[in-house]
């Protein structure tokens, strides 16, 4: 068995080049627009390097048993961080890169989820969890260190929401809730998403600046725009399950969504019986039909964030320049972020945005 020494430098060998990597990897898919495809990749090839020469380090130990949980969560991690590179490499030569390089993407938040439950165990790992800005924040890093490990009802929790099953959940709590009111975001991913992977698009934001995240996952491949009762119905009774297992703010309950689920968040979140404060669709499709059928009490003074890319390739920027205008014009409060850089993705660092524009601006009267 591998003396403490050899431990230790097989950690070191593989721990800090794998969290490079999966920044490079979650680079790669915030930044994803087909024409820099090639570009993109060129740039982590480095990382997909270090990784794998890590791994090759960190395996050549023999581990003892009672790390057998450690290991098996670094290694997870670094497999699927391989595999995500291999697959971004292969969208260059596929006839639909896009759609390879989601796959991609897809694979890289299965090697983040796989390396949480380090996060409790390695302060490193625990700040690559965080939003950036605030990775050296004393307080939050104690706050984190001191959460209790068997609490129940913290963290991030799965039901019925494997990456096979469909109409199931996933739940992010803040380690160190102590019963204290909270924001609530209810996530929707995009069309052929998943709630377990799009979690992760809110995880840092909602750890390090405290709010509680649900991530549904629709139960047909998208959520049912032509049926708007259904899935509504289910984000309401979800709400209300998170009333009932945690202290959520009334006043600040934000329904948000990438794509399809940012359309869906127009749907069902300018209905009058709904209970969602705060709107933020991202990347979304709208037609002014959405508003014409709203009511006029609805929205006057909804707080909405509307996020879209002008380097969009499914839904054009001009396609938000109208929702911006027409929300506007019927009474909402819109905030509007035209992102440069952004194509048909989600850009990660508005989540923390988003959040604390919801801690701090309160509900329409």
């Amino acid at each position: 068995m591998a003396e403490t020494d050899e431990l230790l430098d097989a950690t070191t060998a593989l721990v800090p080049p794998m969290l490079s990597a999966l920044e490079a990897l979650r680079a790669a898919g915030r930044y994803m627009n087909p024409p820099s495809l090639p570009d993109l990749i060129e740039a982590i090839r480095p990382q997909q390097q270090g990784l794998a020469k890590g791994l090759e380090i960190f395996r050549s130990i023999d581990w003892p048993e009672h790390l057998k949980d450690f290991v098996d969560a670094v290694t997870r991690s670094a497999g699927y961080g391989l595999r995500a590179f291999e697959s971004f490499e292969q969208a260059l030569q596929a006839a639909q890169p896009a759609f390879v390089a989601y796959r991609a993407m897809g694979l890289t938040t299965k090697a983040i989820e796989a390396l949480y439950p380090v996060a409790a165990m390695l302060p490193p790992v625990s700040r690559f969890y965080l939003e950036p800005d605030q990775r050296d924040n004393t307080a939050l890093l104690e706050r984190l260190a001191g959460a209790n490990a068997g609490a129940q009802n913290v963290g991030l929790m799965h039901a019925n929401n494997g990456s096979d099953e469909r109409g199931g959940f996933s739940v992010y709590v803040p380690e160190y809730y102590e019963g204290e009111a909270l924001p609530l975001v209810m996530a929707l991913h995009g069309g052929s998403g998943h709630g377990r992977q799009f979690i992760w698009s809110w995880l840092r934001a909602a750890r390090t600046y405290s709010g509680i995240v649900v991530a549904p996952t629709s139960a047909q491949g998208t959520w049912s725009l032509m049926d708007p009762a259904a899935d509504a119905q289910r984000l309401n009774a979800l709400v209300a399950y998170a009333r009932e297992h945690w202290n959520i703010d009334p006043q600040r309950i934000l329904l948000s969504g990438m794509s399809d689920g940012g359309t869906f968040s127009y749907v069902a979140g300018l209905q009058d019986d709904t209970p969602f404060t705060h709107l933020a669709p991202c990347s979304a499709s709208f037609h002014p039909m959405l508003v014409e059928a709203a009511s006029a009490a609805r929205l006057q003074g909804l707080p909405i964030y509307l996020m879209h890319g002008v380097l969009d390739w499914m839904f054009p920027i001009d396609v938000a320049r109208t929702a911006q205008q027409t929300l506007q014009a019927a009474g909402a409060q819109v905030v509007y972020a035209e992102v440069e850089d952004l194509s048909h993705t989600y850009p990660e660092e508005y989540s923390a945005k988003v959040l604390q524009w919801v801690q701090e601006l309160p509900a329409a009267p």
